[in-house]
């Protein structure tokens, strides 16, 4: 059996990895039981408790905060991704550090590949990026995954606002010029324990969305169908009529191929993960 230290465990993320790894031996921490940015005793943690993988889903993902307050962005996304790899180093451990699509501009029409330039334009992103750098750079051997539009059944998310705007609007109106993958934070949890477990992934950069693309306009209307609402409810308009302190990615699409030639079992289309998303944990969503 292995051993598992989860840092953010009580997060969407690491809340559905606790669950999946419900059997293992597992240590789950989450803000208020460790400071990812303290080196000292993130380094005390690991060293006590000998993990053989450790992943970091710790992160400040305030997005519009982060444009006012990028001291505590950069103290998570990057000094806390620092102290993670620094701590982890030379023990034989294995890294798993979640990142995100917003590294990247935003502006391709085609799945980003991993080696892609990054030129992210918030905060949020140039944080995360300074993260996914010092990871690199402290621990060479370590994984890095980027994934996008994560929901599921702790926290708050588009799923569940939408829900509630269900419940409490006639109509929604939602942007129909942003693209990107939504997620289900339940199969990428499985996705990441099987890279952990993983004999052959060579150390670098991954990329694991659910497969193929839409907009937040598609999304919605997908989520109001699962609700048994009628979708024409929701109307669409374009990025311009809702401006937000931080710039939003207008294409948030990441390419699989690193994971497939890593000989990793790619997740199900977007659509179909969320009609499972709602069998197995709707009554978590609907509650908004």
């Amino acid at each position: 059996m292995m051993r598992w230290l989860i840092t953010g465990a009580h997060g969407q993320l690491g809340s559905d990895l606790r669950r999946v790894l419900a059997d293992e031996d597992v240590r789950a921490l989450g803000r208020s039981d460790l400071d990812v940015a303290d080196l000292r005793a993130v380094a005390e943690t690991i060293a006590e408790y000998h993990p053989d993988v450790v992943v970091n889903s710790a992160a400040y993902t305030a997005v519009d905060a982060a444009e006012t307050d990028e001291v505590a962005a950069y103290r998570v996304n990057a000094a806390g991704a620092a102290a993670v790899a620094s701590a982890v180093a030379g023990t034989g451990s294995r890294l798993i550090h979640v990142s995100t699509d917003y590294v990247f501009d935003g502006e391709s029409r085609v799945p980003y590949e991993v080696d892609d330039p990054t030129e992210p334009k918030s905060v949020y992103g140039q944080s995360k990026l300074a993260g996914e750098q010092a990871v690199r750079e402290l621990l060479p051997q370590a994984y890095v995954v980027r994934t996008a539009w994560l929901y599921g059944a702790v926290g708050g998310n588009f799923v569940k606002t939408m829900a509630r705007l269900e419940r409490e609007r006639a109509t929604v109106t939602v942007v129909d010029d942003q693209f990107g993958a939504p997620t289900w934070t339940a199969q990428l949890a499985a996705a990441l324990v099987e890279l952990g477990r993983s004999p052959t992934a060579a150390a670098g950069t991954y990329q694991c969305t659910n497969r193929a693309a839409t907009t937040w306009f598609g999304f919605a209307r997908a989520i109001f169908e699962e609700l048994g609402a009628d979708p024409s409810r929701v109307l669409p308009t374009n990025t311009a009529n809702f401006p937000r302190p931080a710039p939003r990615p207008a294409y948030s699409v990441l390419s699989d191929r690193s994971w497939r030639g890593a000989g990793l079992t790619p997740l199900p289309d977007w659509r179909s993960a969320l009609s499972q998303a709602f069998v197995s944990i709707g009554d978590a969503l609907r509650a908004g």
